[in-house]
């Protein structure tokens, strides 16, 4: 019998489950209403505040790039002049690691929410001009701008306008039609 009592003592005790002071009163109820507040909160804030709106184009400053490029490449950088109102820098880019495949990049987003862009390298035309027009080859028709003879090219996505000398090879590239992008190498200044 005395193992039996022994058993018997050795267990656990029951246990009791206390509550944190003011919790007893919450339920499901209360939770539900306390996300509904906080969800009007936040579409009144997001209806409200005041929200930038625009186009998504974020404007770069380029000219301080220009310069640079202009004082580190081995070919004479190109870059717009006199742009109408409403033209926006989106990228501006120089690569010169390797001298003998420099890139300068600058490209704009005009008023109508095209884009356009100057790109220039000096390394190989047959591996810069596919990368830069999304696949482009060279289609029938040329274009005269200042007097020079540009080459046509159609591209997946782009059209462009490309111009091989034995220095550079300058694309002007985008969403443009020829004639636009005619209108945009006729601005392009290499001082």
């Amino acid at each position: 019998m005395a193992t039996e009592n022994a058993v018997a003592q050795v267990g656990t005790a029951p246990t009791t489950t206390q509550k944190r002071p003011g919790m007893g009163s919450k339920s499901i109820k209360d939770m539900v209403l306390s996300l509904a507040a906080v969800m009007l909160t936040g579409l009144v804030i997001y209806y409200f505040i005041p929200h930038s709106g625009g186009n998504g184009v974020h404007p770069v400053e380029y000219g301080a790039a220009v310069d640079s490029a202009r004082r580190a490449a081995p070919y004479p950088v190109l870059a717009p002049t006199g742009l109408p109102k409403g033209w926006n820098a989106t990228e501006v880019n120089y690569n010169g690691m390797d001298a003998t495949d420099a890139v300068w990049s600058l490209g704009f987003v005009d008023p109508g929410g095209q884009y356009v862009s100057v790109q220039q390298s000096n390394g190989s035309p047959a591996d810069f001009i596919p990368s830069v027009t999304t696949g482009g080859v060279k289609v029938s028709g040329t274009s005269t701008v200042n007097g020079v003879v540009w080459s046509h090219y159609q591209g997946s996505n782009y059209r462009a306008l490309v111009l091989q000398t034995p220095k550079v090879t300058t694309v002007v590239t985008g969403t443009e039609s020829y004639a636009a992008m005619e209108s945009f190498a006729a601005r392009l200044s290499g001082s």
